[in-house]
């Protein structure tokens, strides 16, 4: 006779012919499954993580030893990721943004002007966004040049366009904001850097504020005693100062005896001054004639500083024309190996020009040789 039927889930479960339930080996079966699928996405993902960190560190293939790379303002990281490839770098976009999105720094990556050379990784090419290391070059703009040898300097410059080329000295001077004033001496000389693909105007602009920084510095630390009426005045002077210099130490002296003449009213009768004034003119050699020719920039022929600065004057120039040496000199003379001979008297004047010039000859001589 059968017995009761069980009651509840008993009855539910399956069991075996042998009577045992079925549900302990199939949960320990899905359990081994997922598992099993866990590791293997673990070392999926291990395997890809390797490789990854392996890629970044390998360097990119790039079409030439160099490249340039453009980002605009606003530019997102897909859309860097896709102008590095655009440049003909060959590397997946999609994979590069994936690593900048990874690396947790894709929104610190800089906008500028960019030089990608050989050897330049996935990780490295990261580097040089985040910083912002934009290619630069420099350029040197020299004590003592005029404006155009600026000029021409800055027409060869390397990588920087050339906006300037073709404006007059006065449509230069409008388009950097200072119409109707002469550009030279304006620019104050040094080394400047820029980044590939800036423009010679901007370069321009940054010298031009350098030198009115300069000189605005240099005129609030004048003597008290100084025959000049304006900063513009001693940057004329510190010009003169500049060519005339042969050793720094004489800057201060060579000034003292401009400054002395200007007190009393006497000719700077200086050289450079006339050198300048005849422009393209001038062969390299200074004859009588040319001291007697008169133009706006001779000092033989027209009293007081010229109109115009006559070249580019550093920082020890401007400083020696609005603090010069306590000299009662009225002239100088070179001696030849670069430093000058200063007189108070055109007797001693006379004997230093018959000493190191004319080896005893004749003794008359110009002013401020």
């Amino acid at each position: 006779m059968a017995g009761p039927v069980p009651s509840g889930r008993q009855g539910l479960l399956p069991r075996s012919p042998q009577g045992r339930c079925f549900f302990i080996p199939l949960f320990g079966l899905v359990r081994s499954f997922f598992l099993t699928l866990f590791l293997l996405a673990a070392l999926v993902a291990l395997a890809l993580g390797a490789g990854g960190l392996w890629w970044v560190h390998q360097p990119l293939k790039l079409p030439a030893p160099s490249v340039d790379l453009s980002v605009e303002p606003g530019t997102t990281p897909r859309g860097i990721a896709q102008a590095v490839a655009d440049t003909g770098v060959d590397v997946p976009p999609q994979l590069l943004y994936l690593w900048f999105r990874v690396s947790g720094q894709d929104r610190q990556m800089r906008a500028g002007s960019y030089e990608l050379e050989r050897g330049v990784t996935p990780k490295l090419l990261l580097n040089i966004l985040v910083r912002g290391e934009e290619a630069t070059r420099s350029l040197v703009l020299v004590e003592g040049w005029n404006i155009r040898q600026v000029r021409a300097a800055l027409a060869k410059a390397d990588q920087l366009k050339p906006d300037s080329v073709g404006m007059t000295d006065d449509a230069l001077m409008a388009k950097l904001g200072k119409p109707g004033l002469h550009p030279e001496g304006r620019f104050f000389p040094d080394t400047y850097t820029y980044s590939k693909g800036s423009t010679d105007v901007a370069l321009l602009q940054r010298a031009m504020r350098a030198m009115d920084k300069k000189l605005e510095a240099a005129w609030a630390a004048r003597a008290s005693d100084l025959p000049l009426k304006s900063a513009d005045e001693a940057l004329i002077l510190a010009s003169i100062v500049e060519k005339e210099t042969g050793k720094a130490n004489d800057r201060a002296e060579i000034a003292a005896v401009f400054t002395n003449r200007l007190r009393i009213g006497m000719p700077l009768q200086t050289d450079p001054t006339v050198i300048y004034g005849m422009g393209t003119a001038f062969d390299g050699n200074l004859r009588k004639k040319d001291l007697q020719t008169d133009t706006p920039w001779n000092t033989y022929t027209r009293g007081g500083l010229p109109p115009t600065p006559i070249a580019m004057p550093g920082k020890a120039a401007l400083l020696a024309a609005v603090q010069p040496a306590q000299s009662k000199s009225l002239y100088f003379v070179s001696r030849g190996d670069g430093t000058s001979q200063f007189s108070n008297s055109l007797d001693d004047h006379n004997r230093a020009v018959n000493r190191y010039q004319r080896g005893g000859g004749d003794t008359r001589t110009k002013a401020t040789q």
